[in-house]
């Protein structure tokens, strides 16, 4: 008997019970869609983890200043000004794993342009701020370090501060916009970067050399920053590194005694992002294993109709066996049997998971990612789940005694 007749036997008997045989795919059916779906779902969720650090800027740590104590009550990190523009100068010009190093210095204020006004984010800061950040100009130009030097009043706005101030139309470059009642040459209007994980818009701010920050928004501390210092390190590899010379260079500047807290705080963007994506890489395989389960119930649902249909079969395979069909020929048949539910149901499956992936990216607005490979490795695994339930009842069925299968009623 050859693969093509066993072929034939099993869509006919498959055929004759048509509702049968579709609830006995269902199982598979669902299994696979599920399998597909979530880690399609899951996929995407990391991607967007990935998606919202970089935003933030890749390979890079914010070091903040110190806590005040009054009373027994901590302010919290940032209350106390701890951090000097020396030790900016040190971490820029001392520290091979550091490449970049910029204040952040940053208040709240009213702009005016025109007939327009908008409050936004303000923030005074230098050139090595937007290498870090990986922040480039959509028009115009950023502001250099002779910016910097001369306190000149320049500004670099996001898209949101130039569409509240002159709408989308309009090309903002050398006009003048008015911060705080201080005129300003806008000289730039950065990439936009969209908005973060928490809803905060990254675009809704406007940037100025640090050292105008200083004199013409916000007085500053003079020897201390009244912010905090970012800094970007050479590559991925090495930002543990940078993180422990940064904490080894500021104890020693401010002195600080073995077994004696720091007086500053260093946050690793990088571990959090490792962190968030462990997380939804473990949530993506508890996904996963939930929908796999659906399969092995598929499985259990094709093992089940499978032996019901080896016992309504009996005569029939007497018959076979009678008329010269080998045992090997009834184990053929029905292993092909329980393969081609198995299969018809994965390929249902495909679809099923696609157009989940797609709403739940739709209901979410999410950017799905459909991986050829998972899509081959729950096909695959879906027709081992037919082979390995309908072993069994096919070789039950092959082990039948003619004589007696004929005499079965």
């Amino acid at each position: 008997m050859t693969l093509g007749d066993s072929l034939s036997v099993a869509a006919k008997a498959l055929l004759r019970n048509k509702l049968r045989s579709f609830l006995t795919t269902l199982g598979i059916i669902i299994g696979v869609g599920a399998v597909i779906a979530m880690l399609a779902v899951g996929t995407s969720a990391k991607n967007r983890v990935k998606e919202a650090f970089a935003q933030v800027g890749a390979n890079m740590l914010v070091v903040v200043s110190g806590t005040t104590t009054a009373g027994g009550a901590h302010g919290g990190f940032g209350t106390l000004p701890t951090l000097s523009w020396d030790d900016l100068a040190a971490i820029q010009t001392e520290l091979p794993s550091v490449r970049y190093a910029a204040p952040s210095l940053r208040a709240t204020g009213q702009m005016q342009a025109e007939s327009e006004n908008w409050a936004t984010s303000i923030n005074g800061t230098s050139p090595d701020y937007f290498a870090i950040r990986g922040w480039a100009a959509a028009r115009g130009d950023l502001f250099s370090e002779s910016h910097v030097d001369a306190a000149a009043k320049v500004a670099v706005l996001g898209q949101t501060a130039v569409e509240k101030l002159y709408g989308p139309y309009v090309d903002p470059i050398g006009r003048t916009v008015r911060i705080k009642n201080v005129p300003f040459t806008i000289v730039g209007i950065l990439v936009p970067k969209g908005q973060s994980p928490m809803g905060q818009d990254y675009d809704d701010v406007v940037f100025m050399p640090h050292t105008t920050f200083q004199s013409k928004i916000q007085g500053g501390l003079q020897q201390y920053i009244a912010g905090v210092i970012m800094a970007g390190a050479t590559s991925l590899d090495t930002v543990e590194r940078a993180q422990a010379q940064i904490t080894d260079l500021l104890r020693d500047r401010h002195h600080i005694q073995a077994g004696m807290d720091d007086d500053f705080s260093i946050r690793n963007l990088t571990e959090m992002a490792a962190a968030y994506e462990e997380e939804t890489r473990m949530l993506s395989a508890l996904l996963a294993s939930i929908a796999a389960f659906s399969l092995l119930v598929g499985g259990i649902g094709i093992m089940n109709i499978m032996l019901v249909s080896v016992t309504e079969r009996t005569r029939e395979i007497g018959l076979r066996m009678a008329v010269g069909a080998t045992p090997r020929d009834i184990l053929t048949q029905f292993l092909v049997e329980a393969c081609a539910l198995s299969s018809i149901g994965g390929l249902c499956g495909i679809v099923v998971g696609m157009f989940g992936a797609a709403y739940v990216g739709d209901r979410f607005e999410m950017h799905v990612v459909i991986q050829p490979e998972v899509v081959l490795i729950a096909v695959g695994f879906s027709t081992l789940v037919g082979i390995a339930f309908g072993l069994y009842p096919a070789l039950k069925a092959a082990r039948l005694d003619p004589i007696n299968a004929l005499r079965f009623e």
